[in-house]
């Protein structure tokens, strides 16, 4: 049998400090961001070229990949395609044919296939990106087609997700050592539910700020995951450039921390992935959210529901469909997103000056804080 998933010591550590009683914020002060951080174009420009064009971010989760499947992936700005090869290595090339430049997969649907094929000349390609082969290949005398695979990114699969980078000399290091705590929950095998692209008209910060504070949670869901959740009480700490939370559910005092899956049931962990990606804990599954942004008013956020397994009954299948509408099609896409929105109309008025964060809010300004960090380096 397999074994089973152990925390890590971090991880109980901080559900410690919420079984203790630990409030997020005591004994911190009322902070501020500037307005101008989610609507100055100039700012977005530094943020796109420091950022998302230098680190590693998260791409998709590993459930995405079944073996000898490709996926294109056109959120970043450019013609990506995510494949896995039937040695089940996981690759992030340039969607581009070698010879003449033509997007070598069409639309955005997954496909399984042994070779990709351009549509143009039909050279083809194996999901390790060598060129398999291309028509009259005696009227490319001397080509070497060891030197004519697909262009790759720079990547790393680690604990069940799979980063990329623009960035030839970007270091994985950060991103690979969250793979004890991803372990933890058995992600890597997972199973792939649903996924969703949301076109959301907000600057991308405003989104990943909605998911470093629980003050929201009582306001803003309370038609809908309120109640499962005790109002202001949480945790937090970082991972290096990430940061990790924690929110209690009912009983979370009586918990036996001795107990992972109680744990589990009691307490939902967030993790906030420097710069853009969150992935939320829940008892029975997981959602992650991959943020692309697109200008200072837009970012597409890519929701992936995982399940720990496919569904085998009609009533299973009922009981997912149903928490993936809950979440994707309400907590997420009618609620925090629409609040994103709405706070993205309100600061183009140009009102505020800045943004007043209470001490429920701490994990926003530590993110800002990194953010402008980053930008200085």
């Amino acid at each position: 049998m397999p074994e089973r998933p152990h925390p890590t010591e971090g991880q109980l550590a901080l559900a410690a400090r919420l079984a203790d009683g630990e409030r997020e914020g005591e004994g911190a002060s009322v902070a501020t961001v500037p307005a101008s951080t989610y609507t100055d174009p100039a700012r977005f420009e530094l943020e796109r070229e420091r950022l998302f064009r230098r680190l590693p971010q998260v791409i998709a989760p590993s459930a995405l990949l079944q073996p000898g499947m490709a996926v294109p992936h056109d959120g970043f700005g450019t013609p990506l395609l995510l494949t896995r090869d039937k040695a089940g290595r996981a690759h992030v090339f340039h969607n581009v044919c070698r010879h003449r430049g033509t997007r070598l997969v069409e639309g955005c649907a997954a496909l399984k296939a042994p070779r990709l094929v351009c549509p143009y000349h039909a050279w083809a390609y194996t999901l390790d990106g060598a060129l398999a082969g291309l028509p009259r290949a005696d009227t490319f005398p001397g080509l070497d087609k060891g030197e004519y695979g697909l262009k790759e990114l720079p990547s790393a699969e680690a604990g069940g997700l799979i980063w990329f980078a623009f960035d030839a000399e970007a270091d994985f290091s950060e991103a690979t050592a969250l793979t004890p705590e991803f372990d933890a929950f058995n992600l890597a095998g997972h199973h792939l539910y649903q996924r969703r692209v949301h076109d959301v008209p907000a600057n991308w910060k405003l989104i990943m700020d909605a998911f470093f504070e629980s003050y929201h949670v009582q306001r803003l869901h309370s038609g809908t995951i309120a109640r499962f959740f005790v109002d202001g009480v949480s945790a937090a700490d970082t991972l290096g450039i990430h940061q990790r939370s924690l929110v209690a559910r009912s009983e979370y005092k009586d918990v036996n921390l001795t107990d992972w899956a109680a744990v589990r049931r009691v307490m939902t962990y967030t993790y906030q992935l420097f710069p853009a990606t969150v992935m939320i804990v829940s008892p029975d599954y997981v959602n992650l959210m991959v943020l692309m942004p697109q200008a200072v008013d837009r970012v597409l956020v890519e929701d992936f529901m995982l399940i720990p397994s496919p569904p085998q009954t009609p009533e299973e299948e009922h009981h997912w469909a149903k928490s993936w509408a809950l979440l994707d099609q309400g907590v997420f896409g009618a609620e925090d997103f629409h609040a994103a929105a709405l706070g993205q109309q309100g600061l183009a008025t140009g009102t505020l000056d800045q943004l007043t964060l209470g001490t429920l809010e701490t994990g926003i300004a530590a993110f800002h804080a990194q953010v402008d960090a980053a930008l200085s380096a």
